[in-house]
């Protein structure tokens, strides 16, 4: 059996699982992996391969990891399509009209929704009950590119990242191999995105993870919980030092206020926005390690009745 020459381009880990769904594969023959260089991870910044990038070295593929596809130009072989998920970094045109069918998109939204660097985040931080999986072809614009197939995908109550990721991930890995062979058969037509339609969602960072007691009710505080979770995390301020939401819950509590502690029989809860409140379970304040909350009123007793900011 023939195996059709593709170049494949992904960092992260819903790329690696993309990737070796790829490899399990007998319909392809990876001709190059290109990957995001290794970052300085953790408090001793040591530095860190892509997901995708061990993947590739463990299955002995040829991989390249620039910093830069626009600074830095890169000569590709001959492939006769590629295949990206979460790259994350910008693909240039000359890279774009490298391969000869273009280069396949795996989405993690059903565009146009959310075109951007956090349609995962941005889903569960909004509360929407569905998203999903687009197989679409790239073009210079950002996610703008033509649609090839969408699979939905629900949302539960207690989604976080991490286990929508994995039904993303999964839908993903079966759309993939079924879509890029009826696109190179010429059985399946692109269809362009409509515009009029269309939100984005852009690079989170830390900041992004601070929770405001005083505009933010506690469904909202819970969503951004969902969202951010693992990373860059919700959090607050206690004493001027920072503290980790690591795991809450939403509730109500009369007359409680918001950003203000309230400590009963050893549970601890956050006033929000309109009464509602969130129920702290596990937390990390700044320079110390994770510890339930129960635990952690213990040794400040003057957590009780003080205000988070």
């Amino acid at each position: 059996m023939n195996k059709t020459p593709i170049i494949f381009f992904g960092s992260h880990n819903f790329a690696a699982r993309i990737l070796q769904t790829l490899i399990d594969s007998d319909n392809f023959e990876i001709k190059l992996v290109i990957t995001q260089p290794d970052r300085p991870v953790g408090r001793k910044k040591i530095l860190e391969s892509t997901p995708v990038k061990v993947l590739a070295n463990a299955n002995f593929l040829q991989v390249i990891d620039p910093e830069s596809l626009r600074k830095t130009k890169i000569e590709l072989p001959d492939a006769e399509v590629a295949i990206c998920a979460q790259y994350g970094l910008i693909i240039p045109q000359y890279v774009l009209d490298a391969p000869q069918r273009g280069i396949i998109n795996v989405h993690t939204s059903l565009l146009p929704k959310y075109r951007g660097a956090s349609p995962i985040q941005s889903a569960l931080m909004n509360g929407e009950t569905q998203t999903g999986v687009t197989i679409m072809l790239m073009n210079a614009g950002l996610d703008t590119g033509p649609i090839l197939k969408q699979k939905t995908v629900a949302i539960e109550p207690n989604d976080t990242y991490l286990t929508l990721e994995k039904k993303l991930v999964e839908a993903g890995s079966k759309l993939i191999i079924p879509t890029t062979l009826e696109y190179l058969a010429d059985t399946i037509k692109p269809i362009p995105q409509s515009d009029t339609e269309m939100t984005t969602c852009r690079e989170l960072t830390r900041d992004d993870g601070r929770i405001n007691w005083q505009t933010m009710r506690a469904t909202q505080i819970f969503n951004l919980w969902r969202g951010l979770t693992p990373w860059p995390g919700v959090w607050t301020t206690w004493q001027g030092k920072r503290l980790k939401l690591l795991e809450i819950a939403p509730t109500t509590h009369a007359g409680i206020i918001a950003g203000q502690i309230l400590i009963e029989n050893d549970r601890v809860f956050v006033g929000a926005m309109n009464e509602s409140c969130i129920e702290l379970q596990t937390i990390q304040l700044e320079g110390k390690n994770a510890t339930s909350a129960r635990d952690f009123i213990r040794g400040a007793r003057d957590f009780n009745g003080s205000k988070l900011k």
